[in-house]
């Protein structure tokens, strides 16, 4: 199967299985301004030392927290604000999730991808109503999904006439409080030409296993995202945190970012090595 492209025009980012990793990053929810701003900088300046296009990710909203108490972020006008900022200041893509139709014009003013959640996947008016605002669409295949489901999913996308469509991986269901990621998944998802992205962090969280929260095991996130490179994926979706223990929203399965020079460096090297041949 022929690998498509999607490119990110302004920021001269081409996204594809054939070429070298795009790293997605940023925190899980935008906590607050001076620490988005602060990781955004640090991140942009780890991207440039690897020579590797970034893309910065952030919520302003988590509509799909485990408890009702629990921090969703500071909202659709304060979160976009921010996040515009980040683009301009910093001159980077942005990305964010969106999770219902009313809220996709005002997100497709900023984002330069607009991110369906896993849960979301299936919504075939949301699907739509993203993919008419222009912007590329990442669609995370629902843990509760098949590999082979994401060809509906693209259908839906591509009856809008968009074409700019990612598809990221983050673990499937597996028992109770559990996921697990399959390595075909990748594969088989890479057979529909789109590029393939991997959720390391994501695909470490055990949903709703601390009770009132989720918890994960971060030790499995580079292991993992080794074995997501060794098969020529376009691009790594990792959520990093100044401290993860502290974080507001998935600190249990986030990266340090002290810990992401050397989670990349042994990444790309397997990338470099996979896509020689």
């Amino acid at each position: 199967m022929k690998q498509r492209t999607v490119k990110l025009k302004q920021n001269r980012i081409e996204i594809s299985n054939d070429n070298k990793l795009v790293l997605i990053a940023g925190p899980c929810v935008i906590e607050n301004r001076k620490q988005a701003l602060g990781i955004a900088a640090r991140l942009k300046s780890i991207a440039s030392r690897f020579d590797l296009p970034f893309i910065f990710k952030a919520s302003y909203d988590k509509a799909n927290r485990t408890s009702i108490d629990a921090y969703r972020g500071p909202g659709i006008e304060e979160g976009l604000e921010i996040l515009d900022e980040i683009k301009t200041k910093y001159k980077v893509p942005v990305l964010t999730d969106v999770h219902c139709v009313n809220e996709v014009d005002e997100a497709g003013e900023v984002a330069d991808i607009i991110q369906i959640p896993a849960f979301l996947s299936r919504q075939t008016d949301l699907l739509l109503k993203s993919a008419e605002s222009g912007c590329v669409v990442n669609v995370k295949k629902g843990q509760f999904m098949a590999p082979n489901d994401v060809s509906n999913i693209i259908k839906k996308i591509e009856r809008t006439g968009n074409k700019k469509i990612l598809l990221t991986e983050r673990g499937a269901s597996f028992g109770y409080n559990n996921l697990i990621t399959d390595i075909r998944s990748l594969v088989i998802m890479k057979n529909t030409g789109y590029p393939v992205i991997f959720d390391a962090t994501h695909s470490v969280q055990l949903p709703g296993g601390m009770g009132k929260s989720s918890g994960g095991q971060r030790e499995f996130v580079k292991p993992l995202a080794k074995a997501a490179a060794s098969v020529g994926i376009a691009g790594i979706f990792v959520e990093v945190h100044p401290n993860p223990k502290k974080a507001l929203s998935d600190g249990a399965n986030s990266l340090s970012l002290n810990e992401l020079p050397d989670f990349l460096k042994i990444v790309l090297k397997i990338d470099r090595l996979i896509k020689k041949g």
